[in-house]
């Protein structure tokens, strides 16, 4: 009796504990009564009948990583290139997630293989080194729609590195060196034209200067001509007036009969006359057949008419 009572006790106490389940933060368990889904449980305590009831599935409702194992892809141009990636998913709806495919992960990852040499296939290599945006779109688009009915939602598929053959990479070194090579001659042709261009600028604008330089000079020197001209002028004027006003001192002189007058008219254009004949080109040699006392006695009037016009202008100051 009392190990039946013992037996009795341990069965209810196991019961009991079979009957209480308690569910994590971030799980859903699927619950089966007699091998049919009856309900999922959601995070908290839960209790359940025992021996009828049982757990079936524990889903993580977290987002989850998967990693795609690198694989090779033959591209749109023929080209064998070695890809690998990552898919982040999340499972939305327990029930559907447990019983609608039998591996979640297995047919996850085999479906993102498959549509991923699908996508990079239908792509030049070009497109697949440059697109990498363009590739985890459609990619993305694809798979997502793929795996809606199994109540999971991928939320980024993103592809980790692309790998086209060595002797392609070689390839594609020279190329890209042949490119760059030609952009440094491009630039440097066109460094030497903007050069050109600015010397020849400079040239033009050193002529412009230079030709106003000399404008300017041209002005000074025609203005120079001109103030020098006016002065000749002027100073001709005034010999001019001196002379005239001489020659009326000569004819008055000469009017009131002083002698010393009239041998400084004779003596003043007998002068210029030599004057003349010494500065001819033609002429070398200058015969004077005239005596020389008549020439030195007219020097000596010039100067007795001289002393007089001095003393008659002493006498006028001590005048006044």
């Amino acid at each position: 009796m009392p190990y039946f009572a013992i037996a009795v006790l341990i069965f209810v106490l196991v019961t009991l504990y079979k009957g209480v389940v308690t569910v994590p933060q971030g799980m859903e368990y699927t619950v089966e009564r007699f091998g049919k889904y009856r309900d999922t449980f959601q995070p908290g305590l839960h209790w359940l009948v025992p021996y009828v009831d049982r757990v079936s599935r524990r889903i993580s409702m977290q987002e989850q990583v998967l990693d795609v194992p690198s694989q090779e892809v033959i591209t749109k141009d023929n080209a064998m290139v070695g890809v690998d990636g990552v898919v982040f998913y999340q499972v939305l709806d327990a029930a559907r997630a447990a019983y609608e495919v039998q591996n979640l992960e297995y047919a996850i990852l085999n479906l993102t293989m498959t549509n991923l040499r699908t996508v990079m296939g239908s792509m030049d290599l070009d497109e697949l080194l440059s697109q990498r945006d363009h590739i985890n779109t459609r990619l993305l688009s694809v798979v997502d729609q793929a795996t809606n009915p199994w109540g999971v939602k991928v939320t980024r598929i993103e592809i980790k590195d692309i790998r086209p053959p060595a002797q392609l990479v070689e390839s594609m070194g020279r190329q890209m060196k042949a490119e760059r090579e030609k952009r440094a001659s491009i630039l440097e042709a066109e460094g030497q034209r903007q050069s050109a261009i600015l010397k020849a600028e400079g040239a033009r604008q050193a002529q412009i200067l230079s030709a106003e330089g000399m404008k300017q000079q041209a002005i000074l020197d025609a203005e120079g001509r001109k103030e020098a001209a006016f002065r000749d002028a002027e100073a001709r004027e005034r010999q001019a007036e001196a002379e005239a006003k001489a020659t009326a001192r000569v004819s008055a002189a000469i009017a009131m009969g002083d002698i010393q007058a009239i041998n400084y008219f004779v003596a003043t254009k007998y002068i210029e006359a030599l004057q003349a004949f010494a500065a001819s080109p033609n002429e070398k040699l200058v015969f004077m057949p005239l005596e020389a006392s008549s020439v030195i006695g007219a020097i000596g009037g010039i100067a007795d008419l001289a002393k007089k016009a001095a003393g008659q202008s002493t006498a006028g100051i001590n005048k006044v």
